[in-house]
């Protein structure tokens, strides 16, 4: 279960909407819908959560390019909208690389073997820990800008420690609480 909120910020504070993402297939497309909730260009926040698994935040501020911090990476990645977040730069790949990854992966059974060589039945296979394709290349744990908050009332340690009900605790610091709460 997804959840997903704009947090607009104004004169007079900040102004929370629930948002549906079912069009939003790009990092492109979630900045201009966060784009068109802002007031005078001024700062939206972009949350997204998936249960207690990982949380995700997007700021925008005008026309800057967007900052992400996503709390567990390789748990995003197993989500589609996790997925628009972990961008190549983000994850320090050069563009494309996705692309390269899935053909090596054609050419390469996931096991390991090329095609028409036979799979090994050795045991050491077992004591292995592979999550599958993108193993190794989406890392475990915190990624992005720590400090995308930092300026908002929540340091970057504060932001690393958070695990579950992250949004209330992000929103609490910024004083926008109760305006969350409204659309959860």
């Amino acid at each position: 279960m997804y959840f997903a909120a704009l947090l607009a910020r104004t004169e007079d504070g900040w102004e929370a909407s629930d948002t549906e993402l079912d069009d939003v297939e790009t990092l492109s497309d979630l900045t201009d819908l966060a784009r068109d909730a802002s007031v005078d260009e001024d700062t939206v926040l972009v949350f997204i959560e998936q249960e207690d698994a990982w949380f995700g935040v997007v700021r925008v501020d005008g026309e800057e390019d967007p900052r992400i911090y996503v709390s567990d990476a390789s748990a995003a990645a197993r989500s589609s909208y996790g997925e628009i977040l972990l961008t190549d730069e983000l994850l320090g790949r050069e563009p494309g690389a996705e692309d390269t990854i899935a053909a090596l992966e054609e050419l390469v059974g996931l096991d390991g073997t090329e095609d028409g060589e036979p799979e090994t039945t050795a045991d050491n296979n077992d004591d292995e820990d592979d999550d599958g394709p993108s193993a190794g290349v989406v890392p475990a744990g915190p990624i992005g800008d720590s400090g995308v908050l930092s300026d908002l009332g929540l340091p970057e340690a504060e932001l690393l420690m958070l695990r579950t009900d992250a949004l209330a605790e992000i929103a609490d610091a910024l004083g926008a609480a109760e305006v969350l709460e409204t659309v959860r």
